[in-house]
């Protein structure tokens, strides 16, 4: 089970992307969504193997530069959308 704890918090903060997705609050969403996908990030290059559960995928270099590539591009892209007046 501990092993499993961070891919339940990276989980647990993708589900409240969806929450605020569904709410109207797509900007928002989307934001979470790439923080939890930074969030695996870091797990991943600080947490020993064992310890990361399916966080790991591949390689640690390899685990860590993707989701750090896609975690910073899903947020320069929320963050840089015009929204047309919806918040």
């Amino acid at each position: 089970m501990r092993s499993h704890l961070p891919m339940l918090v990276v989980a647990v903060v993708i589900l409240l992307a969806v929450v605020f997705v569904a709410s109207d609050r797509w900007r928002r969403g989307a934001l979470f969504f790439g923080g939890a996908t930074l969030v695996a990030a870091a797990f991943r290059l600080c947490l020993p193997t064992a310890r990361v559960g399916l966080l790991a995928v591949r390689s640690r270099p390899f685990d860590v530069t993707t989701l750090t590539l896609l975690g910073t591009t899903i947020v320069l892209i929320a963050a840089t959308i015009n929204t047309l007046g919806v918040a």
